[in-house]
């Protein structure tokens, strides 16, 4: 489990520099047309996005209640993998070892 949240917590970090990144030196609007212009970004959107959905998926799965399910799925339709690093990383800290609590959330009792 170790592993788990330094994988995690490094997650948060690599992605919170890319964001700081992004929206301070980037151009959303512009650089995201760009990429929608392109057969291959439009394909790399699809790819994050169905990702970002089954990730989802699993939080909707464990989470007891419905609004916290629904604030994370906003938050990683929005934040990226920076929210599901973090999600998992704060569940990683819940689970205290337990590995089928991670898993499972509420499924798990």
């Amino acid at each position: 489990m170790k592993i788990a949240k330094t994988l995690s917590f490094l997650g948060i970090l690599a992605m919170t520099a890319v964001l700081i990144y992004g929206f301070t030196i980037g151009d959303f609007a512009g650089e995201g047309s760009q990429l929608l212009a392109m057969p291959w970004g439009i394909v790399s959107l699809v790819d994050l996005y169905t990702g970002f959905i089954l990730f989802s998926l699993w939080i909707f799965y464990r989470e007891e209640k419905l609004y916290i399910a629904i604030l994370w799925t906003i938050a990683m339709m929005t934040l990226g993998f920076f929210a599901g690093a973090l999600y998992a990383f704060i569940n990683l800290q819940k689970s205290k070892g337990n590995w089928m609590q991670f898993w499972l959330g509420k499924h798990a009792k």
